[in-house]
């Protein structure tokens, strides 16, 4: 028997629509659903556990999005024919869903949850990531998992200064604008994007437009949750509370905390002094009472430590470190730090610092992308990676973390925009963060520019790129230049901004709270100008534009370009002439076929090899013009004339026959030309009896007069 369907269109105003549909597939999961745009559909499912785990005090939410190559009809690249571990695009994905659900589930809410989200077809002309949040918030909405606050994700793109909805991946090419908005019906919760260096009310244009689009997506969610009749929300054991130890704990403790947070001091120093206040409220209980309600006890201190940290703030107008709430930390930088690598900086504000290196290669360094969603290549790429000692920690390193791409995405995505579309190198940024104590993501975009303008690249503009954090208590706010770590997690806001002196260039925003109102969005994005208009300046300090040249000791790349039928002769026979030359020259050659020319891209850090490699290949397409001279040199005798070799393209020989040495009879090739002579030729082209090209020396002096025959 066919199960009955239900489903709900989203109609996007431009001949295109979403369905939503429930029903059919994985009923035996909590919630399921699958969303449909073109020939484009997801399946999302929702499972929680019915019990929490003991002790476990926050949401094991685990959210998983992965593509199947049988969705666009291809098979698994290399030897493994089978999907294997995320590729970092899927790992962004998950990462875009899993922040705009995770506030919203019940604060006391412990259950293990996941989300899986499987792209299951593929249309070339939609992209999938802009439907996942959708399709993650409907499997929750037809599920009795407590998660009272449907959202919805879009993109939004500008084209010719039109704001699109979920554009197709071709026209995203021609946007200045690529955002992923994520948001509730009553307010905005995530956002992250590039942007061609747009302004902050063009940024807050494009979230408003988004919101809109995504509060039609959220109604039809209630709609498909109606038809299919809405479950009744599972009861669950929340955490347990004790409202007389609450008293206890905030009545020893709020006023103590709320002096150390008043002064302003630096992390370890801070972090020593709470630590000893929770000793004191520890010692106010007994054993037995601490066995029975620590964590409780550890549970409240917290809470308490929250609340006057954030009014310190609120009411004084001063952060944990003595700064006032617009106020930068101190920054130092430094260039050329690493004397081996192609292009090196150091970046250090306050307790957060990274080091930053630039490695410079030819195309066949290029990234290669090879999903079920998208195929191509990137030139230029970042990695970021975030060790345990960052942080003073000591942890088990188990692979690149989601947060590490995320972070290093945000990265790229701030440079990518002002690297020149003529440079010549495939790049790699690398961003090692030595300290964090604040945006080490941030600290990356400002290293990684100084790095590339030591390598040489020249940067269209310097970038850089300031965290923003907010504090509100639903009627006073504050709002916070360069945010702590510690600012972000106690915080209601975290909101990184990148962009030149003349515009945005990327943007991440997370919000933990519901109804940020716009004029306080406007604010932030205000102040983050200011400030990052403000460390603009210290990185221009340290160094002020690109280096005019690459290093001595960094590859060189030149490109040339020839006609596609000379491809084969500067390889050669099994790779012979390009291996040979790459050998003597100390060169690497790489050769692309693009629309039927060869581009060469000749990398070396020896000028004498790279212009080796550029003879060779003017050589090889040397072509002589008809009727033009040419110097030669005689390099082979033989009894019906002479091999000459052009001097202006070694190589490239042609026979100067025994006819076309002189205008007098020739007996003998060497009473006119010896080996090694140097003179010049007149080129006739291709003789039509022989096929062969043709040379004449008597061409280029006049014909002797002509004796008259004796009567």
């Amino acid at each position: 028997m066919i199960p009955q369907l239900f489903v709900e269109k989203i109609d996007l105003g431009d001949g295109r629509s979403i369905t939503i549909e429930t029903g059919r597939l994985a009923k035996q999961a909590d919630g399921s659903v699958v969303v449909r745009m073109g020939d484009t559909m997801i399946l999302a499912t929702a499972v929680s556990a019915r019990t929490s785990n003991p002790g476990v005090d926050f949401l094991p939410l685990t959210v998983d999005y992965r593509e199947k190559f049988a969705a666009a009809g291809r098979f698994p690249g290399g030897f493994f024919k089978r999907e294997a571990r995320p590729s970092d695009s899927e790992v962004l994905t998950m990462r875009l869903v899993d922040r705009v659900l995770r506030p919203l589930f019940p604060d006391d809410y412990h259950a293990e949850t996941q989300v899986m989200i499987q792209l299951m077809s593929h249309d070339e002309e939609v992209m999938p990531d802009a439907l996942a949040g959708l399709a993650a918030s409907a499997a929750l909405a037809v599920s009795d998992i407590p998660f009272y606050n449907l959202i919805s994700e879009v993109r939004v793109a500008r084209i010719d200064e039109k704001l699109v909805i979920n554009p197709s991946r071709a026209e995203l090419e021609k946007s200045d604008i690529d955002m992923m908005i994520g948001a509730s019906m009553d307010s905005v919760a995530m956002v992250e994007g590039e942007m061609k260096e747009i302004s902050e009310a063009e940024m807050i244009e494009a979230i408003k437009f988004a919101h809109e689009a995504i509060k039609v997506q959220i109604e039809a969610q209630y709609r498909l949750q109606a038809a299919f009749g809405k479950k009744e929300i599972r009861t669950y054991e929340g955490e347990k509370e004790n409202e007389e130890i609450y008293k206890k704990v905030k009545e020893a403790a709020y006023d103590k905390i709320y002096n150390i947070a008043k002064v302003g001091s630096a992390k370890h120093e801070r972090g020593a002094a709470f630590a000893e206040v929770k000793e004191e409220v520890k010692a106010l209980f007994t054993e037995e009472e601490l066995a029975a309600d620590g964590d409780l006890v550890s549970k409240y201190f917290y809470k308490t430590n929250k609340e006057a940290v954030r009014n310190v703030v609120l009411e004084l107008g001063v952060r944990l470190d003595g700064r006032k709430t617009t106020e930068i930390r101190p920054i130092w930088c430094e260039t050329d730090y690493l004397p081996r690598v192609h292009g090196s900086s150091l970046f250090t504000r306050g307790e957060t610092q990274a080091l930053a290196t630039v490695t410079l290669g030819t195309s066949r360094e290029a990234n290669q992308i090879d999903s079920p969603s998208e195929q191509g290549e990137e030139k230029f790429y970042l990695h970021y990676n975030f060790p345990p000692f960052s942080t003073g920690e000591a942890k088990p390193l188990r692979g690149t973390s989601r947060r590490e791409v995320g972070h290093g995405n945000l990265a790229q995505r701030a440079l990518k925009n002002m690297i020149p579309a003529d440079c010549p190198y495939t790049i790699r940024v690398v961003s090692e963060v030595l300290e964090s104590n604040g945006s080490s993501s941030m600290a990356t975009v400002c290293a990684g520019t100084m790095a590339l303008m030591d390598a040489g690249v020249q940067m269209v503009k310097p970038v850089s790129g300031i965290a923003m954090g907010l504090i509100t208590d639903g009627e006073k706010f504050a709002v916070l230049s360069d945010i702590l770590g510690d600012e972000d997690h106690l915080g209601d806001m975290d909101f990184k901004v990148t962009g030149t002196a003349d515009g945005i260039t990327a943007c991440q925003m997370d919000i933990k709270i519901d109804g940020l109102r716009y004029d306080i969005m406007e604010q932030a994005l205000a102040q983050a100008r200011d400030g990052r208009l403000h460390i603009l300046g210290k990185l221009t300090e340290t160094i002020a534009a690109p280096r005019a040249d690459v290093k001595a000791h960094a590859p060189k790349i030149i490109t040339r370009t020839i006609p596609g039928n000379f491809i084969g002769a500067l390889i050669g026979p099994g790779g012979k002439v390009i291996q040979e030359l790459q050998k003597a020259t100390g060169t690497t050659i790489v050769i692309n076929e693009v629309d039927e020319q060869g581009v060469i891209e000749i990398l070396g850090t020896d000028p004498a090899g790279i212009e080796t490699v550029l003879a060779k290949i003017a050589s090889i397409t040397f072509k002589p013009q008809m009727g033009e001279a040419y110097e030669v040199k005689v390099i082979k005798m033989l009894d019906f004339g002479a091999v000459v070799e052009y001097t202006a393209a070694p190589g490239n020989e042609v026979l100067l026959h025994v006819s076309e040495l002189a205008w007098e009879r020739t007996e003998n090739v060497a009473d006119v030309v010896k080996m090694g002579d140097v003179f010049q030729v007149k080129y006739l082209g291709v003789d039509p009896k022989t096929k062969k090209e043709k040379v004449s020396k008597k061409a280029l002096v006049p014909r002797p007069p002509r004796e008259d025959k004796k009567e």
